[in-house]
C-alpha cells in the first residue's frame, strides 16, 4: 500500500465524513428547532421553520437521520459515503412522493412546495456526494476504492482457501482477517505491525508461516 494511495483514501474518508456530518447538524438544527416550538404531531398545515414546512413528525424525522449522519461522519469515511447516499436516495424519493400529496390530508409531514424542491435538491446533493470517488465511474488510477477493486502486485497476494496443516489453515484465517481490518482502517497496532511484517513475501506459504513466527521456507 503506497503513500499516494493512503493519501488519497484519507481525503475521501474527510470529504465523506465532513458532509455527513455538516449535513446531519443542519437537519438535527431543524428538528430541535420544530420540537422546541412544540410543533403539531400530525398538522397537515405545518409552520414555518428555518423557511421550511415542518410539524412535530417532521423534526422527529430530522433529529433522527441528522443523528444517524453525524454518528456515521464519526465512524468513517466509507460509512459516510454509504449513509449519504441512501440518506440522498430517501429524499428524492420524499420530494417526489410528497408533492403528490401536497394540501390533501394525507400531508403528514405538512410538506410545502419549498420542501419539495429542498427535498429533490439536497438528497440530489448527497448522492452526489457520497457516491464521489467511490461509486461514480471512469475514475482515476490512483483513485483509493478503484485500487480496492484492482489491486495491483503492492497489494498483499490472496491466500489459498485450504492448508494441509491445521495450524496453518488457522492462521491463514487470522491473517487474512487482520488484512482486511487493515483495509478497513479497523486493525489494531499489534494487527498494523504484523501484517506489515509480512507484506513484502510474495508467497502465501511464506507469509502464513512468519505470521506464525517461523522461518520462510528457503
Amino acid at each position: 500500500m503506497t503513500t499516494v494511495r493512503r493519501d488519497s483514501r484519507a481525503s475521501l474518508d474527510l470529504l465523506h465524513r465532513i458532509g455527513a456530518v455538516a449535513f446531519g447538524l443542519g437537519l438535527a438544527v431543524f428538528g430541535v428547532l420544530g420540537l422546541v416550538n412544540r410543533l403539531e404531531p400530525f398538522s397537515t398545515e405545518g409552520q414555518p421553520v428555518l423557511g421550511l414546512s415542518s410539524n412535530g413528525l417532521l423534526s422527529v424525522i430530522s433529529l433522527v437521520v441528522g443523528g444517524v449522519l453525524v454518528v456515521s461522519g464519526l465512524r468513517g469515511g466509507r460509512t459516510a459515503s454509504t449513509v449519504l447516499v441512501a440518506v440522498g436516495a430517501a429524499f428524492v424519493l420524499s420530494g417526489v412522493l410528497n408533492v403528490l400529496v401536497l394540501g390533501t390530508p394525507l400531508n403528514l409531514l405538512a410538506f410545502r412546495m419549498s420542501n419539495v424542491i429542498f427535498s429533490l435538491v439536497a438528497g440530489a446533493l448527497l448522492l452526489f456526494l457520497g457516491a464521489w470517488g467511490r461509486f461514480t465511474g471512469g475514475l482515476p488510477d490512483g483513485n483509493a476504492y478503484r485500487q480496492e477493486r484492482h489491486s495491483d502486485g503492492d497489494d498483499p497476494l490472496p491466500l489459498p482457501t485450504t492448508f494441509p496443516d491445521v495450524d496453518d489453515a488457522a492462521a491463514a484465517r487470522e491473517l487474512a482477517q487482520a488484512e482486511y481490518a487493515v483495509a478497513q482502517h479497523a486493525a489494531s497496532p499489534e494487527q498494523r505491525e504484523r501484517v506489515a511484517a509480512v507484506g513484502h513475501l510474495r508467497r502465501a506459504e511464506d507469509r502464513v508461516r512468519v505470521w506464525r513466527g517461523q522461518r520462510p521456507r528457503s
